[in-house]
């Protein structure tokens, strides 16, 4: 094992830690609190942050979309600069902060904020960010990554950058009351494959990592098998902790990485609109099976360790197909409103983007590609 890890966000656990909000904002800092469709103003959160914030300059953005675009988050750059704003508070799920953190990379460069997800720039500097989570699921509250989406072209693409790590996270469980099922379901998932991808790979001698996805693993098992106490604070807190923990850095450290599910799924999202966890979900248990020479051994440890299966790689793939449908998210991608086209858009577009050979050993090709993809539509 070889590694840097560091993690800076400070994590504020627990009920009622939204008015903890004050320990992080001096009051002559300029706020600009950004959100989504506006359904903070319907659970609470809104309001809470309003009086916890009462005395602070604040200004707000709303309307950031799932899957958040550059078009949208351009348009809060302008407030940025004309109200001379220190500080960026995004309130919402993976969509708000992924958008917020390329927003506050963009308000202090001078070009165009895509150069930093088409790899032509690195980011040098950014605005601090701090987060109100009110989805669980892609840990964005407290890495460097982001991924957003230009609407024009039809791309999605990822950033990253030390720049990014939020400041501080407010992690309140009792939020989750007023999610919908898809919501959490797509949480569930989405921390699950997240896992899967830092996991299935290649044996290692990484005790820890090995050993702490596997916890992350058997946990989201359980909640799956809990399924109908999804309202429950206790199952509410464990999601929530669960999916910050499963891409906060820890688990990759010193392991081998896929993420090839995610090069694939994110090309569905761009041209389909597809919810980011059911293109996970589609694409994920027919990759495994076309590279199950790569990934047999890490399969069957998975298969053991968290779903009790001895010594049978396809049988695992298949419990974590009824895991994903179990809590409402389907594994076939004929579900969805796709065309024709499908397989030659996303094959196009990651060779395109440079992703002709992507996975741990950089082996999966397009011809692999458009096989999971026919597969997927079974």
């Amino acid at each position: 094992m070889k590694f840097t890890y560091q993690n800076p966000t400070v994590i504020q656990f627990g009920v009622g830690k939204i008015k903890s909000l004050v320990r992080f904002l001096d009051k002559d800092t300029k706020i600009l609190m950004v959100y989504g469709g506006g359904s903070i103003k319907t659970n609470g959160v809104y309001d809470q942050v309003k009086t916890a914030l009462e005395g602070y300059t604040l200004f707000e953005f709303n309307g950031v979309e799932p899957n958040p675009t550059i078009e949208t988050m351009n348009k809060a750059i302008d407030i940025i600069k004309k109200e001379k704003i220190d500080f960026v508070l995004a309130v919402g799920g993976g969509s708000v902060i992924d958008g917020c953190k390329y927003l506050v990379a963009a308000a202090l460069y001078e070009g165009d904020g895509w150069d930093f997800l088409d790899g032509s720039k690195v980011v040098k500097e950014a605005l601090p960010l701090g987060v109100i989570l009110t989805l669980p699921a892609t840990g964005s509250e407290s890495n460097s990554f982001a991924v957003v989406s230009k609407k024009s072209t039809d791309e999605k693409r990822s950033l990253d950058s030390r720049f990014l790590f939020p400041t501080f996270a407010i992690l309140d469980p009792s939020i989750m009351s007023t999610l919908s099922d898809r919501q959490l379901g797509n949480g569930l998932v989405d921390a699950f494959i997240h896992t899967c991808e830092q996991y299935i790979t290649y044996p290692t001698s990484s005790l820890v990592q090995d050993g702490y996805s596997e916890t992350l693993l058997k946990g989201l098992v359980e909640l799956a098998n809990t399924w109908e106490d999804r309202r429950s604070l206790q199952w509410c807190e464990n999601l929530m902790w669960i999916a910050n923990q499963a891409l906060n850095g820890l688990i990759g450290a010193g392991v081998p990485q896929d993420w090839a599910t995610h090069c694939i799924g994110h090309e569905l999202t761009a041209f389909y609109g597809i919810d980011h966890a059911r293109s996970l979900a589609v694409v994920q248990p027919q990759l495994l099976r076309v590279m199950m020479e790569d990934k047999q051994e890490k399969l069957i440890q998975l298969g053991e360790t968290v779903f009790g299966i001895k010594n049978d790689a396809t049988a695992t793939i298949i419990a974590m197909e009824n895991l994903y449908e179990k809590v409402g998210v389907p594994t076939n991608l004929n579900h969805y409103d796709i065309d024709n086209d499908v397989i030659s858009n996303v094959v196009t577009a990651l060779e395109k983007h440079g992703m002709s050979k992507i996975g741990e050993n950089a082996n999966i090709t397009l011809e692999h590609t458009s096989k999971i993809l026919t597969m997927a539509m079974k």
